[in-house]
């Protein structure tokens, strides 16, 4: 994955100005891992960092400009419940 970080977060940051470089790299790598976790359980055997790699370029051509639109739900502490 490393190999690709910078070059898929430089890609994010060209569609999407409005992210810091920060949050797109944290992009990146959650897209990566969300990505790599599904496929396994899904069952589908590991086709490698490149095939991850195509499939985040896809999101980041496809979703990447309004990334910055979405917020992340936060739990409350107190009671575990997310809100």
């Amino acid at each position: 994955m490393n190999d690709y970080t910078e070059e898929l977060t430089k890609q994010l940051l060209a569609k999407n100005p409005a992210l810091s470089e920060e949050k797109a790299l944290w992009w990146v790598e959650m897209l990566w891992s969300d990505f790599e976790s599904s496929y396994a359980k899904a069952g589908y055997p590991y086709r490698g960092a490149q095939y991850a790699a195509d499939y985040v370029k896809q999101q980041i051509e496809q979703h990447g400009a309004m990334l910055h639109l979405i917020t992340r739900k936060q739990k409350d502490e107190n009671e575990g419940e997310i809100k």
